[in-house]
């Protein structure tokens, strides 16, 4: 296993070497070794030089020098970019933290018990150099606000010591490009319902006269990034993963009204395919006697993993909807199989709905939530990967074609039909803002109110098809 330090250097020529030196050093875990990717942020003062230097007689160091001075988050940004160890740790380039304490932060995650660890400096840690009162009140004060907007219990947000599972920091973007990297990764990891541990660690922390950077102006524009943040869900790297499923991560109104619409379909045992991070799952899984959320993309495996690792009900499968052997693992006599947003991206949906059908008890029953209307379909769905949408004749024909009949169909979100006609069919839209996505999902419960007076066709279908035979009581 591997370790990537990921080191953002700025205008550090008095420190840079003999702190380097300390990461080389410092002792890991049985088992671990260790890569570093240096940064320098166009320092000025020499910096670049020293640098270059040390990394030739240090073959485990890479180098990477910006032409563009822009700030520590946008340093982390591109060390992150290349990094191949299985957890990233974030290192200042100057002599505050001691990578002495590696092992203490690599613990919780090697133990397969986090995801993210924060060094606290004012958890009970060995030592800490006593500093002027007001930065520190400054601090105390940016960690209270942002737990109270992230409802996590952090003691110590702006720490430089962040350790993570490389895939899911890969799979977070980072906006910020100076210190607003701290607040900014804080909330998404909230967000993300990531397991965070905080270890306690040592300070030697700097004045200004030695060469500190962070000012109060970072601290208020901490407080604009928390907020910023926490209105917008910003969560999952471009193209990363199906683009409707990190779009649904901003829209929990609409996945409680697309809910109801499916509950009543569902049995005892249930098997849900394409499961995401279990948004759906969350709200359907209740009272069920086996529940299967299956899923192929690695991050979103995890964190169904982590969310449900304490309800024996639910049952976390990898499982590619597309490659047939997978099914194999699903056992049979399943009461209803779920599919919410899958049909649509799938080359043959035919052959995933009789695979789905083998594993049903006779009179068990397909539930599909599947886009609705082929004349709506233009850019925005083949932006998300959509090969179709689908009509109720559609559906009839494709139950049909495996030996089950249609027992029901019912669309809504009639105004999102409006919308949609327009920016897909007439402006050629790629994407839907978050902004708007947050609109229309605080207006949820207003158009659940209207959609059945709406003379239009819903944007959304749920479909239900049933096997031959009955139900053992």
């Amino acid at each position: 296993m591997r370790l990537s330090i990921l080191v953002p250097v700025y205008n550090e020529r008095a420190v840079v070497r003999a702190s380097l030196a300390k990461v080389l050093e410092s002792p890991l875990p049985e088992g671990l070794e260790r890569e570093v990717i240096l940064v320098d942020d166009c320092s000025t003062d020499g910096t670049g030089d020293i640098l270059e230097a040390f990394v030739v007689t240090h073959p485990e160091i890479k180098l990477f020098r910006k032409s563009k001075n822009e700030g520590k988050g946008a340093a982390i940004r591109t060390a992150l970019s290349h990094a191949t160890g299985d957890f990233v740790l974030v290192q200042d380039a100057d002599l505050e933290y001691d990578p002495g304490e590696y092992s203490v932060l690599l613990k919780p995650l090697l133990e397969g018990r986090a995801d993210a660890v924060f060094g606290s400096r004012y958890m009970a840690g060995e030592q800490r150099r006593v500093l002027r009162f007001w930065h520190s009140m400054i601090n105390h004060t940016i960690t209270l606000i942002c737990n109270m907007f992230s409802d996590l219990h952090c003691t110590d947000i702006e720490t430089c010591y962040k350790v993570f599972r490389t895939d899911l920091l890969k799979s977070i973007p980072i906006r910020s490009d100076r210190f607003g990297f701290e607040p900014e990764i804080t909330m998404k990891t909230s967000k993300r319902k990531l397991r965070v541990y905080e270890v306690p660690i040592s300070y030697h922390g700097r004045t200004f006269e030695e060469g500190k950077k962070i000012g109060w102006k970072d601290g208020v524009k901490a407080l604009g990034v928390i907020l910023y943040f926490w209105l917008v869900d910003d969560l999952y790297a471009e193209n990363y993963g199906r683009q409707h499923l990190n779009n649904l991560t901003g829209t929990p109104q609409y996945i409680s009204w697309a809910t109801t619409m499916l509950r009543p379909h569902l049995g005892d045992r249930v098997v849900e395919l394409g499961a995401g991070i279990g948004d759906f799952t969350g709200r359907l899984m209740s009272r069920k006697i086996d529940y299967f959320a299956c899923e192929d993309e690695a991050v979103y495996l995890h964190a169904l993993r982590n969310r449900f690792l304490k309800t024996p009900s639910v049952h976390v499968l990898e499982l590619n909807p597309a490659a047939t052997k997978h099914f194999e693992q699903l056992p049979s006599g399943l009461d209803t199989a779920l599919a919410i947003n899958v049909l649509e991206s799938m080359a043959d949906p035919a052959a995933l709905l009789a695979q789905l059908a083998e594993k049903l008890s006779p009179g068990g029953s397909i539930v599909l939530l599947v886009p609705h209307g082929p004349a709506l379909f233009g850019s925005l769905d083949r932006e998300m990967g959509y090969l179709r949408r689908f009509s109720r004749a559609d559906m009839t024909k494709l139950f049909e074609s495996v030996g089950m009949t249609m027992e029901s169909t019912r669309t809504f979100n009639r105004l999102g039909t409006l919308a949609w006609w327009t920016n897909s069919r007439v402006l050629g839209s790629r994407r839907i803002s978050r902004i708007t996505l947050k609109i229309f999902d605080k207006t949820v419960w207003l158009l659940r109110l209207i959609d059945r007076f709406i003379p239009l066709p819903g944007l959304t279908m749920v479909a239900v098809g049933r096997k031959p035979g009955s139900q053992e009581k």
